[in-house]
């Protein structure tokens, strides 16, 4: 299975099927995020105390991921690290929309767009934030978040 840890509590992933189920479990996460739309995440993996958090996005420049979705892998996110928990979001192939909300997370939690961009590109190979409408879409989100998060800032 291909993972990388970005930080202690946040982890990216490609497509988690059945036979990775034991390897995300330990991983020890409590929420895992699937960015992929037309596949559902294994059922397996919704046993507690595991979260599962399906958001069904494309990777496709004419339908960006909406921030209103990155907000709500991010609320969701917040509480489970936190609680000094873990984090897994995975998509097709750990490339553009995990990393999207990958970066989103780590924007509420103090870093900048740049920053988080930058992080996950050296912990991830595969990673690519800076696909001109992946980038745009975590840079919208760092607006919104920061305009309307000012105080919230997790450090």
């Amino acid at each position: 299975m291909d993972v990388s840890q970005i930080t202690d509590y946040l982890y990216i992933a490609s497509r988690v099927k059945e036979e990775n189920i034991e390897d995300i479990r330990k991983l020890d996460p409590r929420l895992v995020i699937s960015m992929i739309l037309p596949t559902r995440p294994p059922k397996e993996l919704e046993e507690p105390p595991i979260s599962v958090l399906w958001l069904r996005t494309f990777d496709f420049p004419l339908f960006p991921i909406p921030v209103k979705t990155l907000n709500r892998g991010v609320e969701s996110a917040l509480p489970v690290i936190q609680h000094g928990h873990r984090v897994l979001v995975f998509c097709q192939a750990g490339r553009h929309r995990s990393v999207a909300m990958a970066s989103c997370i780590l924007i509420s939690m103090g870093y900048s767009a740049d920053e988080a961009m930058q992080l996950i590109s050296q912990k991830r190979e595969v990673a690519n934030p800076y696909i001109w409408y992946i980038q745009k879409q975590i840079r919208n989100f760092a607006t919104d978040w920061n305009k309307h998060h000012p105080e919230d800032v997790v450090t």
